[in-house]
């Protein structure tokens, strides 16, 4: 949101200026997440990757699943935009804002769609996959360690 200051010049709001950051991409064929025909994506895309061998570790931990894609190496869920705010996703997992998969444009194909949810929305509720990853990497929710002075 743009909020003109008392002396006339227009200054950015935090929102705007993430949201532009985020929009900066370099030029080139990006790939990807698509959401299957028919689903509609109100909240925009995001996603969280995670090495292949902790994904079957996951998904029974999920309330809901939204759509997963897999390749050999990754496991990636969509989560509605900007599902990365406030949170540190635990290591090894990955966030693509914008659904966009990491590597040089031109790389081999998007991973194959493995589940899609029954209804219209494509999304995996961003908390539970955050605590579902945090359980499975044994990492402590960002909100339950230990602040330091």
């Amino acid at each position: 949101m743009a909020v003109r200051t008392p002396s006339g010049a227009t200054a950015l709001g935090l929102d705007t200026l993430v949201r532009l950051q985020r929009g900066r991409r370099t030029p080139g064929t990006l790939r990807r997440l698509p959401v299957p025909e028919g689903m509609s994506a109100p909240l925009g895309c995001d996603a969280v990757a995670v090495p292949a061998r902790l994904g079957p570790l996951v998904l029974p931990r999920l309330p809901r699943v939204g759509c997963v894609y897999a390749d050999e190496a990754q496991w990636w869920w969509i989560v509605p935009s900007d599902s990365d705010y406030a949170l540190e996703w635990p290591a090894p997992a990955r966030y693509a804002t914008g659904a966009v998969l990491p590597g040089p444009p031109g790389s081999p194909d998007v991973p194959g769609l493995i589940h899609c949810p029954d209804d219209t929305v494509p999304y995996t509720p961003p908390i539970p996959l955050y605590l579902a990853l945090c359980r499975v990497t044994g990492t402590p929710p960002t909100w339950s360690r230990p602040v330091s002075a």
